[in-house]
């Protein structure tokens, strides 16, 4: 097992579990397009590596050399922005087809927040399957649990804030958490929606581009619909 200065990334999709509906056909549309948008972030995440999906998030980690650490909170930042935008874009395409299920429908009112946060991480082999380990994993994820006013957002540790300040905008608003087993963590808030200029207005969908939508939503979703695979559950 070994450790090395690694910088964490969580991306979590809010209001994933009230978007998990009850009936089968919303259920099943529900995972295909959460699946979509998981997937079209992820690709945006240039430099981070995937550790894991864990239900409505994607976990992500980067190794930080001594000479990357000054540049460790812009880099992020950068990657937030580029995942965030890749978030709503497949919300749109969700959002504008035919199919009229709350799983398609409901798309709308999902929002995306990341977690970020530096430290030292061991990496972990077994069956198989690659984990990382340690007590700033822990950290990173129990604070997807704290309280920010604003819809989306990048909340930045105090460990990964100290590494490069200036690079954090001047309003972000600086909040305290009390993590169990842990005590209180110090973090910044960042809007993710200010952040890389405004974001370039959407064309409006073709109905091509709309019935493709629908298609792959309804052919995608029918393993889920009549039992052959199961959806993924919330944290």
């Amino acid at each position: 097992m070994t450790t090395a200065r690694t910088a964490l990334l969580i991306a979590d999709i809010g209001g994933y579990t009230a978007y998990m509906g009850s009936h089968r056909m919303s259920l099943a549309h529900a995972e295909v397009n959460t699946a979509r948008m998981l997937r079209s972030m992820i690709k945006a995440a240039r430099g981070f590596d995937l550790v894991e999906i864990e239900g409505d998030a994607a976990f992500l980690s980067h190794p930080v050399t001594d000479r990357e650490v000054d540049g460790t909170v812009d880099g992020i930042l950068r990657v937030a922005t580029a995942m965030h935008r890749a978030f709503h874009s497949e919300r749109k395409y969700v959002v504008d087809n035919l199919c009229p299920c709350g799983g398609c429908r409901e798309a709308r009112d999902l929002t995306l927040k990341f977690v970020a946060h530096i430290g030292d991480v061991a990496t972990q082999h077994i069956g198989g399957r690659t984990k990382l380990v340690g007590i700033d994993v822990i950290v990173a994820h129990r604070l997807l649990k704290a309280a920010a006013d604003i819809p989306e957002y990048v909340l930045i540790t105090e460990d990964l804030y100290n590494t490069g300040p200036s690079a954090v905008p001047a309003d972000a608003a600086e909040i305290s958490s009390d993590l169990e087993g842990i005590g209180s963590t110090h973090a910044y808030v960042v809007d993710v929606r200010e952040l890389g200029g405004p974001v370039p207005a959407a064309a409006r969908a073709t109905w091509r581009a709309r019935l493709g939508s629908t298609f792959m939503a309804v052919g995608d979703g029918l393993p889920y619909m009549i039992g052959l695979r199961k959806p993924r559950r919330a944290r």
